[in-house]
């Protein structure tokens, strides 16, 4: 079982009249890679920055290896930390940038060149060790960073949006290679990000905010599957969202909805909110629950197509292989949807409905 080494408990923080965090309880186990996942503005950069010493929380407290740090200052808790433009020092190379952690502790001369050597050559810049950093390019700069964060080996390394100032493709390059390094060196982690392909990447688990709350904690695949609430959904993309009331009826479990009724094996009663997963269509299909609709969009995405399908005055949105058949816009068609690809919701959203 894996050591519990960070627990969070009950933290609060709130900026004059606007609270921004509230009630956040979770533990960060050793080795383990936690995202916090969420819009701009839920309270997740806050959260590391309390977690880091920057800021203090208004109440609640966070243990450290069983010790109580909330009055211990930034620089004796051991975290090493990457921000979105983590900036270096351009009067220093990439060697100096990487050695300056390490020097701050008052290493020996040997452990500070040993470890340095070792992190440039962990990190794939061990030949640029003696160029100005600011000729690099913008991943270039961002592995110096990393190596900067981890040469000190910090009990916990948070990384606060560090890929988001980087072009798609080579954030994608650098966060395989922030994946990989992390698991050599079975570094515990905090990943900040309101990328959910990000998230989902790097964690082991992930915890989703919305604010100020953490609105649910899970594995990514957990998460994906079984969001708990509209607004999780909505969030990792899930848009086929619509209102219903789940009933018992001679013993068996039916959702009422626009679509009509479809039969569920859970046990469940009241209003919901039916999420119909996007890759749970078939077309022409015979099995599970069958619809008739109409096309209404097409759009090309490499290997995959995605298309819209007006059913009963409901715009439902479903992935399909590129080399699918499918009608042409305004044809009329039959599909059916796996009974997996159809989960109820139940949360504050579908209760007021």
């Amino acid at each position: 079982m894996p050591l519990s080494i960070l627990q969070i408990r009950d933290i609060e923080k709130s900026f004059e009249d606007k609270k921004v965090l509230s009630g956040i309880t979770f533990d960060l186990f050793s080795g383990e890679i936690i995202a916090l996942l969420g819009p701009s503005g839920c309270g997740k950069s806050t959260l590391l920055a309390i977690i880091a010493g920057i800021e203090n929380p208004d109440s609640g407290e966070l243990y450290w290896q069983g010790s109580k740090i909330n009055a211990v200052p930034p620089h004796r808790r051991g975290f090493g930390l990457m921000f979105q433009e983590d900036v270096l020092f351009p009067h220093m190379n990439v060697y100096d940038n990487v050695a300056f952690g390490l020097k701050m502790q008052k290493k020996d001369p040997e452990v500070i060149r040993s470890a340095v050597e070792e992190t440039l050559e962990l990190v794939g810049l061990q030949e640029l060790k003696h160029r100005n950093v600011i000729t690099l390019s913008g991943g270039e700069q961002q592995r110096v960073a990393l190596a900067r964060s981890i040469a000190p080996q910090p009990g916990l390394l948070m990384l606060d949006e560090p890929l988001s100032s980087l072009d798609r493709s080579l954030s994608e390059r650098l966060l395989n290679e922030i994946r990989r390094i992390l698991r050599e060196l079975n570094q515990t982690a905090i990943y900040v990000t309101h990328d959910q392909e990000e998230a989902f990447s790097i964690a082991d688990r992930v915890v989703l905010m919305n604010n100020g709350e953490i609105e649910q904690i899970g594995t990514p695949e957990a998460i994906y599957s079984s969001p708990a609430s509209s607004f999780a959904a909505n969030f990792l993309g899930l848009s086929n969202l619509i209102p219903g009331f789940a009933l018992i009826e001679d013993g068996q479990t039916l959702i009422e909805s626009a679509l009509g009724r479809t039969h569920f094996s859970g046990d469940i009663q009241g209003p919901v909110t039916l999420l119909i997963r996007p890759d749970s269509a078939v077309l022409n299909g015979s099995n599970g629950f069958i619809l008739n609709g109409t096309i209404t969009d097409k759009t090309f995405q490499g290997n995959l197509c995605q298309v819209t399908i007006s059913c009963r005055g409901v715009e439902l949105k479903f992935i399909f292989l590129s080399n699918t058949e499918i009608p042409n816009i305004e044809e009329d068609i039959q599909f059916s949807i796996n009974q997996n690809g159809i989960v109820p919701i139940i949360d504050p959203q579908s209760a007021t409905r």
